[in-house]
C-alpha cells in the first residue's frame, strides 16, 4: 500500500495523478472513517464506492486539486449526511401522528359483548363463536360440535336472540 504522503499531483503534462493508485491508497482509510461514522460495513462501503465513483467521473479536475483525498472525504461525508437526512424524512413520514379514533367506545363494546357471551349457555356460545367469529357454515360447525347442522342453527338463533336482549338493539 502506498503511503498517502507519497501521493503528489503530477503536472498534467506528465499524465496527472493515476486514479487506480489513488483508489488503492485511499479506499481503506476512507472505508475505516465511514465505518466509524455509520457503524455498518455495508453502508460504509456503499458511501465509499459512491464517493470514489464521483471522483472518477470528475477525475480530470479532481486529480489537479491540491487535495484529491479531501474532495473524496468531503463527498463521502456529504453523502452520509444526505442519507441521514433522507432517513429522518422517511421516519417522520412513517411515524407521523395520525389522528386516531377514540378506542374507548370500541373497548367498551368489546367488554360488553364478552360479558354478554359469558352469560349465554355454553351450547349457544359455541354456535355463535363458530359461525359468527370463525365463519364456519352450520354444517362445518355441526361436524366440530358433533351435532346435526339444524341443531347448530337452532342454537345460533337462540343465542342471537339472547345477545340482542342482553346488549339491546344498539349492538350488532
Amino acid at each position: 500500500m502506498v503511503e498517502p504522503t507519497e501521493l503528489r499531483v503530477v503536472p498534467e503534462a506528465e499524465g496527472g495523478l493515476d486514479f487506480e493508485l489513488f483508489f488503492r491508497t485511499e479506499y481503506g482509510r476512507l472505508f475505516q472513517a465511514l465505518y466509524l461514522l455509520t457503524g455498518d460495513t455495508h453502508n460504509a462501503d456503499d458511501i465509499v464506492q459512491e464517493a470514489l465513483l464521483r471522483a472518477y467521473e470528475r477525475w480530470d479536475r479532481v486529480a489537479r486539486m491540491d487535495s484529491p483525498a479531501g474532495f473524496v472525504y468531503r463527498t463521502a461525508l456529504n453523502l452520509h449526511r444526505s442519507r441521514l437526512r433522507n432517513m429522518a424524512v422517511r421516519a417522520r413520514r412513517v411515524f407521523a401522528l395520525v389522528p386516531a379514533e377514540d378506542p374507548g367506545p370500541i373497548a367498551t363494546t368489546g367488554i360488553e359483548v364478552r360479558s354478554a357471551l359469558a352469560r349465554l349457555p355454553h351450547a349457544q356460545r359455541e354456535a355463535i363463536v363458530l359461525i359468527e367469529w370463525l365463519g364456519l357454515s352450520s354444517e362445518e360447525a355441526g361436524r366440530v360440535l358433533r351435532i346435526d347442522a339444524s341443531s347448530v342453527r337452532g342454537r345460533l338463533h337462540r343465542g342471537r336472540a339472547a345477545l340482542r336482549e342482553l346488549l339491546g338493539e344498539t349492538h350488532e
